[in-house]
């Protein structure tokens, strides 16, 4: 056992976040815990974590244990390398370690010999490699999904026995997410967690905790059985409820009678009355679900958008031209769900303003349609005033507000949001994270639009809002534009994904991101785009149209061959494409077997023996790519 807790009681307020809770950690395991918005999981992870104590009972950690926590929030303001800021996870000595390599100083080495810290060299520079990070890069230069390595390495580099993250996913693309999600499937220590994100709970989780109004419940099972248990479990307390409130009842008819009542054989019932009364006081009703609807508005024309031939760019700090769009055909009628995957940075948020005539193409022509009306759903919240109150931020100082064509109050509209009272007149700058999106999701409806723009609406927002989120979206007779992450969320919602696949090259797949997969589609990384480019600019070719849809493969630009390639290494090249698909099955089924739940109790040299040649797998495929690159480059 790594860690227990017994009795733990947390308040927040008068609020109850942990009421008596036990439960324990062992080695290897992998605990998703779920919950709704603002049952206070991070507040629990924080506690679990090491940071403060809880009101009543106690938590138990194994002698020697060594946590990690992951955080929220990202490290986006730090001016320190990628080195010192990895070395200082490792406290004071990290430091020394960190600023040793800068500068060489006599007293400094003699505090790290006094610590016994040149040691921890090695694990410095080996979790710096195993996440690829470049060690001299400020943070604060780094794009969302590396300063999220960042921070993982971080916490690696301590060697933690288990490792606790909180919403992992956010503010990471794609690509990074499904990164992390194969790095943790192989992390050999136990992983504690809260995420929204369905499909990695779904990879990860072997057990489940659910909070739920102050109770925690273990679940010993993947994340898709808990959610079956969870629905049995509510429909059964809901039973008993009712069972309960009819004896109650039937109680307060007969105490009603008078006379009865006072006679003395029957003081036992009366106390038992009593005794009903308090139970029912005590019963923490369960938060209702959100009642989300959408105000249409006026239909739009049946053309939303025509681009034709459109590309847009900008220059970087070398004045070399970085292509977001290049020669895109793309028609958007009324009613499409669309969703718009790739990268950090690709360019989703500018092909959405050419989408809305935001923004003029450098290139090619926009054609929009008629009776446009747009809500933009902002995943920096830009929209809400952190200082002023829910309700001030939705009615802005009026009592009520029109909704698909009804006056209602602002306070019973904002109840279908579960805002009630207290929580209403709550500042968002206070809310939790999910209560901000839920606020923002208020706004956002309460106008009539025929276009959503959705950019990350999936983040923090619970299981439950997420699957009326879903189904409101499906059942929306406008357009909808989603930029998302969460494989799960696209695969449920939109008909056909754009994919910002590299240098430019933006194609269309039926279907949703599991569609894209099944049909080829992948992301170039920085480095493959980087090399397409100096290829262009060599060739001369850097204003050409980029490869169509039927030409187009693992490059966004296929540049010409500057020299027929000899025998040998043509053959070569030809044989690369089945050695790189034979790599990656074998890949994905290594990772498939070490992602099982009894994976880790087998004997620890067959384990690292596994482990190993998942390692030499992963190299021997970056060294098939690579060389791929350089064949067909030449």
């Amino acid at each position: 056992m790594l860690l227990q807790l017994d009795g733990v009681c947390l308040r927040y307020g008068v609020q109850v976040l942990a009421d008596h809770v036990s439960a324990k950690i062992e080695r290897g395991d992998r605990i998703c815990l779920v919950g709704r918005n603002g049952e206070g999981k991070s507040s629990l992870l924080r506690l679990i974590g090491g940071h403060g104590d809880p009101d009543e009972g106690e938590i138990i950690r194994q002698s020697g244990t060594v946590l990690a926590t992951l955080e929220q929030a990202l490290p986006d303001d730090c001016d320190h390398t990628v080195y010192r800021y990895v070395a200082e996870g490792l406290g004071d000595v990290g430091g020394w370690l960190a600023e040793y390599r800068d500068n060489q100083n006599p007293d400094l080495q003699a505090k790290i010999d006094s610590a016994h810290g040149w040691e921890l060299l090695a694990r410095i520079d080996s979790v710096l490699d195993r996440l690829d990070l470049d060690e001299n890069a400020r943070v604060m230069d780094l794009s969302g999904g590396w300063q999220r390595r960042a921070a993982l390495a971080r916490a690696l580099v301590t060697e933690p026995d288990l490792l606790i993250l909180d919403e992992p996913t956010n503010h990471l693309d794609i690509a990074a997410v499904e990164w992390l999600e194969t790095f943790l499937a192989t992390y050999r220590g136990a992983l504690l967690f809260v995420s929204h994100d369905r499909a990695l709970a779904q990879r990860l989780a072997t057990s489940v905790w659910d909070l739920d109004r102050g109770i925690l419940r273990v679940f010993n099972c993947p994340f898709d059985r808990y959610q079956q248990e969870k629905e049995k479990q509510l429909e059964e307390e809901a039973r008993n409820d009712a069972l309960f409130d009819k004896k109650l009842a039937q109680e307060e008819a007969w105490i009603r009678q008078g006379i009865k009542a006072r006679r003395t054989r029957n003081e036992g019932r009366v106390r038992a009355l009593q005794a009903l009364r308090r139970e029912r006081q005590a019963r923490r009703e369960r938060q209702g679900v959100a009642k989300m609807s959408l105000d249409a508005g006026e239909r739009s024309g049946k053309l939303v958008a025509e681009l034709k031939g459109v590309s847009f760019g900008f220059a970087d700090e070398h004045g070399d031209l970085v292509p977001l769009i290049r020669d895109l055909d793309f028609t958007l009628m009324r009613g499409d769900k669309v969703g718009l995957i790739g990268p950090n940075g690709a360019g989703k948020s500018t092909l959405i303003r050419l989408l809305l005539g935001e923004l003029e193409a450098q290139a090619g022509s926009v054609r929009l349609g008629t009776k446009l009306q747009v809500a933009y759903f902002d995943q920096r919240r830009d929209t809400l005033d952190p200082d002023q109150t829910v309700v001030d931020n939705i009615a802005e100082g009026r009592e009520t507000i029109e909704v698909g064509g009804s006056s209602r109050h602002v306070m019973s509209y904002l109840s279908d949001f579960l805002f009630t009272g207290l929580k209403a007149r709550t500042k968002v700058g206070a809310l939790s994270g999910g209560e901000r999106n839920r606020a923002l999701l208020a706004k956002l409806f309460s106008q009539p639009a025929n276009i959503l723009v959705l950019d990350e609406p999936t983040n923090d927002l619970d299981v439950e809002t997420l699957e009326l989120l879903e189904q409101l979206l499906l059942d929306f007779p406008g357009t909808v534009l989603l930029v998302s992450h969460d494989r799960a969320f696209l695969d449920n919602v939109v008909e056909s994904c754009l994919a910002f696949e590299g240098n430019g090259l933006v194609r269309e797949y039926v279907g949703g991101y599991q569609d894209f997969v099944r049909q080829g589609g992948r992301f170039l990384s920085a480095e493959e785009q980087l090399r397409s480019r100096k290829r262009e600019q060599s060739s001369g070719l850097a204003g050409e149209k980029p490869a169509t849809a039927k030409t187009a493969d693992t490059s966004a630009v296929a540049a010409p061959k500057s020299k027929k390639l000899s025998y040998k290494l043509q053959r070569e090249l030809d044989a690369l494409p089945a050695q790189i698909e034979t790599l990656e099955t074998e890949i994905a089924a290594l990772e498939a077997e070490i992602g099982q739940p009894d994976f880790y109790q087998q004997d620890s040299e067959q384990v690292q023996a596994r482990l190993q040649k998942l390692t030499e797998l992963q190299q021997a495929l970056e060294t098939a790519f690579e060389r791929w690159a350089e064949l067909d480059g030449m």
